[in-house]
């Protein structure tokens, strides 16, 4: 790799062009890859919930569906001109009122009940719009925002669609303010904590254009999550921090021993390539571990992280080599004094109190463990979204004027005799918290001929092999309620017609919770099996895995369990991809402390003196790097609207703060009180050989 490394230092300009050059195609990919802001639409598609929305978006064109209520007094012809207009908006199949079944004109209480109840209620007047495409497509999105400008001040937009778009509309305007606080805080932190002015606008310069790559190669995954979008570059930042910090103090080294600046750049890369190889691997097994979630959106963050990861060590030992060379002089010019301690105390505690230390590491399991079992976490996406937002005013007055909260959608065998639908939504009006049923057979009974109505009409509810059928629940989605309403009506309905879906916001989150409670258990298990297999192969140990990975596992437990404490609610997603996270990143500060250990073992030191060593020279690096990942999280935590991304990233940033707590204190000290155990079951714990360097990459952090 010296060779490689001098290639670098000699070209250095002509990889700074090439850099640059590749900024182009990666604005260009960042620009057009589609972003998905409804996450129900990564569940499987072999679940009947999935089949079912599926079969409303092609025959029914029912995919999604938008209530606009209109409050207070309105004359008839302005609501029926409103709605024509709003039936000629591209992306909305057809406006369904009053007046599609009678004469608008009748009396409310001559009114069949389940039409009077449907489109009337108190002052207010319900339309129901059936858009082409699905809740997050681009046509129902622009839809949305036609329909707002040609509804009036009185009028509320409520539904799945009108929720995504003020999702997307919010996500999009906070994103950029997520990077720039995240780069204002690890600026800030740079300069606090490293000898030069210069090295953060290096360190920035570095990895921003490495995640620049990284968001425009989603261009080729087609689309990403609105969570993976807001989220990548700041984690990307705070991850990969760690190789830029490794290679610069690695080269300040070098640069003393070598009069050429360039043989001390290529010696660098050289002797910190396995180390930031190995700590970008247990950060890739990490995230590439949430791909073994059923539900998607786990796929959709590992692949775009794991790759960030990826064209962040290529940007360390490529983009920062140059940048370092080409500004050395500015880099030792200017300098300033390191505010970190010599943790010269810390490392003296840590050896006088390491039993006391290892009883307390047993005790905080107790507490930890049962935090996280009782953790309480939210599905439902309108919960993570401020209550000022136009959509969720209205689903709380469709709430408070109709009782409505969520619609199943039941499709039915067209073959179905009337009279056995009839029968079937007489037995789902008895299920608690069914507020109406509205079906075609239902509404207009047997007395009315089918040919004598018009056949617009009969396409709202038979198209194709199935009969709609549309059920409207006082529950919220995502309530025990609501999920156990669910499973009645899906035993009623498989009872009279064994080829029928239910399907709606409702059933798709139920299916949702149940897979996210396989998904966490999978991917904590895979998660800790990778990085255990990465950490026995680079240390040859079967001791030292074990006792890493119980360490980190004790910081993940007190992250999860504070919310338990605080008496918080978290989103389901921060509780399934919090771990995996937090592991993949906190285990590079693991290996360091581990690493110096061994090497001052291996130089014939005691266990004592060795590991005052180790925590000494380690620490500023462990103290930089967990800091650098805290703050740019906790930027995006203090300035989010959206509680799924404000949530996470609060976890992220505690996560960060007490992993280094953990690594500082607990981890030294089960080094030292089980190191005649780790002497035993590691190859070659106490000899020195030249085939195994891995402290030479740590020797100066």
């Amino acid at each position: 790799m010296h060779k490689f490394g001098l290639f670098i230092a000699k070209h250095r300009k002509l990889v700074l062009v090439i850099a640059v050059l590749l900024l182009i195609p990666s604005v260009y990919g960042f620009i057009t890859t589609k972003i998905n802001y409804d996450i129900l639409t990564y569940l499987p598609k072999d679940l009947d919930s999935t089949k079912g929305q599926e079969i409303l978006d092609k025959d029914f064109k029912q995919a999604a569906i938008s209530m606009l209520i209109v409050k207070g007094k309105m004359n008839i012809s302005d609501i029926q001109k409103m709605k024509e207009k709003i039936s000629k908006v591209n992306g909305v199949e057809k406006v369904i009122w009053i007046d599609d079944f009678l004469d608008p004109t009748i009396p409310k209480d001559m009114l069949p009940e389940v039409l009077r109840t449907t489109f009337y209620s108190k002052d207010s007047t319900l339309l129901l719009i059936q858009f082409s495409n699905s809740a997050a497509s681009i046509e129902t999105q622009n839809a949305i925002s036609e329909i707002r400008k040609i509804a009036t001040k009185q009028c509320f937009l409520s539904g799945m669609s009108a929720i995504i778009k003020d999702t997307r509309d919010l996500s999009d305007r906070e994103t950029p303010l997520y990077v720039a606080i995240a780069v204002l805080f690890i600026f800030i932190l740079l300069i606090l904590t490293m000898e030069s002015p210069v090295i953060p606008i290096l360190f920035l310069l570095s990895i921003g254009m490495a995640i620049i790559y990284n968001l425009g190669t989603n261009k080729f995954l087609g689309q990403i999550s609105y969570i993976t979008k807001a989220l990548a570059a700041v984690l990307q930042l705070g991850v990969t921090m760690d190789f830029s910090i490794f290679l610069m103090h690695r080269y300040d080294e070098e640069r003393k021993r070598f009069e050429s600046k360039e043989e001390a750049m290529a010696e660098a890369i050289s002797k910190t390539l396995v180390a930031i190889l190995s700590s970008a691997a247990t950060a890739i097994a990490g995230f590439l571990a949430l791909c073994a979630m059923r539900l998607r959106i786990g796929a959709d963050i590992g692949i775009v992280m794991a790759k960030g990861v990826f064209l962040g060590v290529l940007g360390t030992i490529t983009i920062l080599p140059a940048l370092i060379l080409e500004f050395d002089n500015a880099i030792h010019k200017y300098r300033l004094k390191n505010i970190l301690p010599t943790f010269s105390h810390t490392a003296n505690f840590v050896s006088k109190n390491y039993v006391i230390l290892f009883i307390i590491f047993l005790i905080a399991f107790i507490p930890a463990i049962y935090g996280r079992n009782n953790l309480k976490v939210y599905y439902n996406l309108i919960d993570s979204l401020p209550k000022t937002m136009k959509s969720v005013e209205a689903t709380d007055l469709l709430k408070k004027e109709y009782n409505m909260i969520t619609t199943h959608m039941i499709l039915v065998d067209r073959s179905l005799p009337g009279y056995k639908i009839k029968s079937m939504c007489e037995e789902i009006k008895n299920v608690k918290g069914v507020e109406k049923v509205l079906a075609f057979d239902e509404v207009l009974g047997p007395a009315i001929p089918k040919n004598f109505i018009p056949q617009e009409l009969k396409d709202n509810f038979e198209k194709g092999k199935y009969k709609l059928i549309m059920v409207n629940s006082a529950y919220k989605a995502a309530t025990q309620e609501e999920n156990q309403q669910i499973e009645m009506i899906q035993h009623i309905v498989k009872k009279y017609s064994k080829n029928s879906y239910v399907t709606g916001e409702g059933v798709l989150t139920k299916d949702m919770i149940e897979m996210a409670d396989i998904d966490l258990k999978r991917v904590d298990f895979i998660s800790i099996l990778a990085i255990f297999i990465i950490i026995l192969i680079t240390f040859k140990s079967i001791s030292i895995p074990v006792i890493l990975v119980s360490a980190i596992e004790l910081a993940i437990l007190i992250n999860l369990s504070i919310p338990y404490y605080t008496k918080t609610v978290v989103p389901f997603i921060a509780s399934i991809v919090l771990g995996t996270i937090q592991l993949g990143s906190a285990i590079n500060y693991a290996i360091l402390m581990t690493t110096r250990f061994r090497e001052e073992i291996r130089k014939g030191l005691d266990r004592f003196e060795a590991i005052r060593v180790a925590v000494k020279t380690s620490s500023r690096s462990v103290v930089t790097s967990a800091l650098a990942f805290a703050f740019s999280t906790l930027a995006v935590a203090i300035i989010a609207k959206i509680d799924m991304i404000r949530s996470l990233c609060e976890m992220l940033s505690r996560g960060a703060v007490i992993s280094m707590i953990v690594i500082l204190f607990i981890l030294p000290s089960l080094l030292l009180l089980f190191e005649g155990v780790i002497a035993k079951t590691t190859f070659s714990w106490g000899t020195k050989k030249a085939s195994i360097k891995p402290e030479e990459e740590y020797e100066t952090l």
